[in-house]
């Protein structure tokens, strides 16, 4: 008998809680003259972003490749261009852009991208350096609580034609420092400029 009785009590109080919400979603309803599709529509002169064809397997940042620092070539027609190096608010360094296969055959020599240091990130940009030749230091990329790299993972064919994204981040370098020389295994050294 009291388990009908907490079962009706609790009913009335959701049927409560119910009527409350409805008034308070009617009374935040309204107010706003403007059509739902301009609403949701970019504002004018900026694109809206698509979907990319083929995107490594995390959730990696996208740069927008309206600035390139350095490119710098690879073996077998892979090319390697850098848009950004900003220090954030967390007090790391990201690098961000695009690794893009300039060859005829699909490019499969990914495994010497992961360096020596992080093997349980999988295939990555995890042999990724930066060096502040000023401070006279080397970075490595950082890596989260399981061990695994905070880079672009994930890259283990790269098809003829085909542009990827990648990113890697760094502890972040002295406020002084404006410049380090990049390096990811088979590829030249870039130097590039940090901002923020």
């Amino acid at each position: 008998m009291s388990t009908r009785h907490t079962v009706k009590t609790r009913g009335g109080t959701a049927v409560a809680i119910a009527a409350i919400l409805a008034v308070t979603v009617a009374g935040c309803g309204g107010g706003s003259d403007k059509p739902k599709a301009a609403e949701s529509s970019p504002p004018a002169g900026k694109a809206q972003s698509g979907p990319s064809s083929a995107q490594p397997s995390n959730n990696s940042p996208s740069p927008t490749p309206t600035e390139i620092l350095a490119t710098v070539n690879g073996e077998l027609g892979m090319t390697l261009a850098i848009n950004s190096a900003v220090r954030d608010a967390g007090g790391f360094l990201t690098v961000s852009g695009q690794l893009k296969n300039t060859g005829t055959k699909p490019f499969t020599s990914t495994a010497a991208w992961r360096g020596n240091e992080l093997n349980g990130s999988g295939v990555s940009v995890a042999g990724v350096t930066l060096v502040d030749k000023a401070g006279k230091k080397r970075y490595y990329v950082l890596r989260d609580t399981e061990g695994r790299c905070l880079c672009t993972t994930g890259l283990t064919i790269i098809d003829a034609g085909q542009s990827v994204p990648f990113f890697a981040q760094f502890p972040v370098p002295p406020a002084g420092t404006t410049q380090v020389d990049f390096s990811l295994p088979t590829f030249a050294t870039a130097t590039i400029k940090i901002s923020g």
